[in-house]
C-alpha cells in the first residue's frame, strides 16, 4: 500500500507541472479550505430554497461537522504530510491523514445531493476534482484523500434523516 500511495502521488503531482493543472488545483486547494466551497454552497442553497431551508441549514452542519470529525482524527493519526516534492500550496496544519478537503467535499456530495437542487450535478464532479487536487498539489496521499472521502459521506450518510426530517429517529 505505501508503495502503491507514493507512486500515485507522484503521478499526479507531475500533473502540477503544467501551469494550468497547477492553478487549478491550487483555486481548488483554496476554495476548499476549511470546507469554505461547501459551506457556503450550502448557506446559498437555504437562501434560495426557502421551502427547505432548514434541510439545506442541517446540511451545511453535517458538512462542517464531517470536516471537525477529519480534523479530530489528524490530531489522533498524526501522519506527516507527504515531503517528495515542493508542495504546491501552504497547509495550514502538518498532519495528512485524512483530508479534510475531501471529507468535506464528499459530506456536501451526499447531503445536498439528498436536496437534487438544480446544480446537483455538478457537485460529484466539483468535489471529486477538489480531491483530486490535493494529490497535484502534493500534500495529500491518495489513502488520504480516500479515508477522507469515506468519513464525509459516512457522516452524511449517518445525519441524513435528521437533515431532512429535523430529527434523529431513535
Amino acid at each position: 500500500m505505501y508503495d502503491m500511495d507514493h507512486r500515485l502521488l507522484s503521478a499526479l503531482r507531475d500533473c502540477g507541472t503544467d501551469p494550468r493543472v497547477a492553478t487549478a488545483a491550487r483555486a481548488l486547494s483554496w476554495s476548499g479550505e476549511h470546507g469554505a466551497l461547501w459551506i457556503a454552497a450550502g448557506l446559498v442553497g437555504a437562501a434560495a430554497d426557502r421551502e427547505r431551508r432548514g434541510a439545506w441549514l442541517r446540511g451545511t452542519a453535517l458538512t462542517a461537522a464531517a470536516h471537525l470529525a477529519s480534523m479530530g482524527v489528524k490530531r489522533i493519526v498524526r501522519r506527516p504530510r507527504p515531503r517528495s516534492a515542493e508542495p504546491l500550496v501552504r497547509t495550514v496544519g502538518r498532519h495528512s491523514f485524512p483530508s479534510s478537503h475531501a471529507t468535506s467535499a464528499a459530506a456536501a456530495t451526499v447531503a445536498y445531493g439528498a436536496l437534487r437542487p438544480a446544480g446537483a450535478r455538478l457537485v460529484p464532479p466539483l468535489a471529486a476534482a477538489m480531491c483530486v487536487s490535493r494529490m497535484v498539489v502534493g500534500v495529500h496521499y491518495p489513502s488520504d484523500v480516500a479515508a477522507g472521502a469515506a468519513l464525509g459521506a459516512l457522516t452524511a450518510r449517518a445525519g441524513a434523516a435528521w437533515m431532512m426530517g429535523g430529527r434523529v429517529d431513535a
